[in-house]
């Protein structure tokens, strides 16, 4: 279970019984700055000297160490005091990405991957945003919240709130119902959000502040964070007293955002450092951080922080957030756990790592946010190797060129299973390949998969992981159904108006059947879809790529549309009315097919925020043509 897994350089359960050295960095190793005496360094442990090669830890280590448990869980205070919770604000501030709206159901579906990963504390959501966003969080906390293992985990499940009573009722009212409620309330207090955004005095926002985690506490909530939001460019002295003020109020944990990202790891390390040292109280409560990747600097200071003394790291699943995202939870632990007890004194976390890749892999098919390739830990090319060199070295030893085994995350080398799926393979050559690749599949599922799989497979000789991560994610991250497509036929090229016929099937079952011309085949096939649906929507976005290099491929269509009277919810930090835009995918050979199931996605997931959606119709079989 999630809680009997720890992520330290101490634990390394997946241990490779073919290698036989450990894995060493060069003795030269060493970590520099460019001034002789820097405002902030990482700390320095006696067994820590560069004299002698540094192991990293990780499963290509043939000799892991034990692994350790996860401390009891007290709001202010941690036993091991090399223990970091896990903070993840995927379903929050990762939700602030442009077109990244959640359903309530894909949220759900989030928190328990979550809690499978065995992150410490879910913010779940901004409750006061909308009603929709209230009861997300509200289910979160009953069912998430409420799932206890055999070792005694669940996670926390957080609200955010505004420094505001009607915020901080509404966050208690939605989390409450979990075994370890959280509240999390914000206000800035640098001096240009002051001015500017606020327009309010040091003294006034000391007493709002104050009073409102006074108030948190007053409805039962024993466990409050506090956030100075913009903190990273706040007056020092303003900073220590108003966090002394609110640790008097019953603030439990005081976290640290860079909430524009920019701060040095030097500086930000230095800033947690300065408010462990001056902050009147600091030892009753917990340092955690929050930084955003506006520099590309949010997992560096974030490791930073946590070696100058906090010990919770505010993370999203890939570093979604706003504008340039988190930093990402999967970098910050895998960090962790390659080197935290050689370079960062013995840091640790109760991360389960072998699910990074499923989470990873939902978060971006439930926000259409895809993973750059590049990007560490979870990109296409993060485990691959194309140079002549590297792969000489990799195949006389993986160590060569790897300080991280895709074991450790949930991967497994796909060319060393020796299976080639075509259209004789069967449902367990079909489940062993997907487990292989990090999903983990019931049989009901499998079935529908089974079938679109067979469908590709009589037409192509080979297919590929690539494709089968298309057919997955056309199959299992979609959002509910209220539409589906049944059939489509089209007629385009040079002599005329393209065409489209197109048969859609209803929540009820009912078949509808629309035909239109328009400027392509993309274009008619989703005025006849509009047809059907009758919901106005601006399409934003349309990319289709192939995931093969062949002719025959796969093609993954994206697209981001917003509804006319588009739902809305207020913007946490800004508190600005912001219009919802709803993402789609699909995945088909046929490019227009694709598309469609695309937008058809898309539609699908915004009318599950609506109250009432169209279900029925005048008439079984609706014949119309524009």
């Amino acid at each position: 279970m999630a809680s009997s897994l720890l992520t330290s350089s101490k634990l390394s359960p997946f241990s490779s019984p073919s290698l036989k050295s450990s894995l060493f960095l060069p003795s030269t190793t060493s970590i520099s700055f460019s001034s002789s005496r820097p405002p902030f360094s990482f700390p320095s442990f006696p067994s820590k000297s560069f004299s002698k090669p540094l192991p990293i830890s990780s499963s290509l280590n043939p000799n892991p160490p034990l692994p350790l448990r996860r401390p009891v869980y007290i709001p202010s205070h941690i036993p091991d005091p090399n223990y970091v919770r896990i903070f993840d604000t995927t379903l929050r501030d990762g939700e602030q990405s442009p077109g990244a709206t959640l359903t309530s159901k894909e949220k759900l579906d989030i928190a328990r991957q979550l809690a499978k990963l065995g992150v410490d504390i879910i913010e779940a959501g901004f409750p006061a945003a909308s009603k929709d966003d209230f009861e997300a969080v509200k289910t979160i906390a009953k069912e998430v919240g409420n799932a206890v293992d055999e070792n005694g985990y669940v996670p926390v499940i957080c609200g955010l709130s505004r420094c505001n009573e009607k915020d901080i009722k509404t966050a208690w009212e939605a989390v409450k119902y979990a075994k370890r409620p959280r509240i999390h309330t914000f206000i800035a207090t640098s001096g240009i959000h002051l001015e500017y955004k606020l327009r309010k005095s040091k003294e006034e926002v000391l007493d709002i502040a104050r009073s409102m985690v006074r108030y948190a506490r007053s409805l039962g909530c024993n466990d409050v964070e506090f956030s100075p939001e913009d903190a990273g460019r706040s007056d020092r002295e303003f900073l220590y007293e108003i966090l002394g003020e609110v640790i008097k109020a019953g603030a439990t944990t005081l976290n640290i955002p860079d909430t524009v990202g920019i701060t040095m790891p030097s500086e930000f390390g230095q800033l947690i450092a300065d408010i462990k040292a001056n902050t009147p109280g600091i030892e009753n409560v917990i340092i955690s951080t929050h930084c955003q990747n506006d520099l590309g600097l949010s997992t560096a200071n974030t490791i930073a922080g946590a070696c100058a003394g906090a010990r919770q790291v505010e993370v999203t699943i890939n570093g979604i957030g706003e504008r340039a995202g988190n930093a990402s939870l999967e970098e910050v632990v895998m960090a962790l756990k390659c080197r935290g007890e050689h370079v960062l004194g013995g840091l640790y976390t109760g991360i389960n790592t072998r699910h990074i890749v499923m989470a990873s892999k939902m978060v971006e098919e439930y926000t259409g946010l895809h993973v750059q390739p590049h990007k560490a830990i979870v990109g296409a090319n993060a485990f691959a190797h194309e140079s002549g060199i590297h792969q000489d070295g990799m195949l006389k030893h993986k160590g060569t060129y790897e300080i991280i085994s895709p074991e450790d995350i949930g991967l497994e080398r796909s060319n060393e299973a020796g299976i080639v799926l075509g259209k004789l393979s069967g449902r367990h050559a079909l489940k062993d390949r997907l487990k292989e690749l990090g999903y983990e599949i019931d049989d009901e599922l499998l079935g529908n998969i089974f079938w679109s799989f067979k469908a590709v497979a009589e037409q192509k000789k080979r297919v590929t992981d690539a494709d089968l991560i298309a057919l997955v994610s056309d199959e299992v991250f979609q959002p509910e159904s209220i539409w589906k497509l049944v059939d489509m036929q089209v007629t385009c090229g040079t002599l005329g108006l393209s065409t489209a016929t197109v048969k859609l099937i209803d929540a009820d079952g009912r078949e509808h059947v629309a035909c239109s011309v328009g400027t392509g085949p993309v274009d008619s096939a989703y005025k006849a879809v509009d047809l059907i649906i009758k919901e106005p929507v601006s399409l934003l976005e349309f990319s289709l790529n192939a995931l093969t290099e062949d002719i025959d491929a796969i093609a993954t269509t994206r697209v981001l549309i917003r509804a006319e009277k588009s739902p809305v919810s207020t913007h946490a930090l800004t508190g600005e009315l912001v219009q919802r835009t709803f993402s789609g995918t699909g995945s088909a050979m046929d490019i227009v097919v694709s598309s469609v199931k695309a937008y058809i996605g898309a539609l699908n997931k915004m009318l599950g925020f609506k109250e009432q959606y169209p279900k029925k119709a005048s008439t079984v079989r609706t014949a119309v043509s524009a």
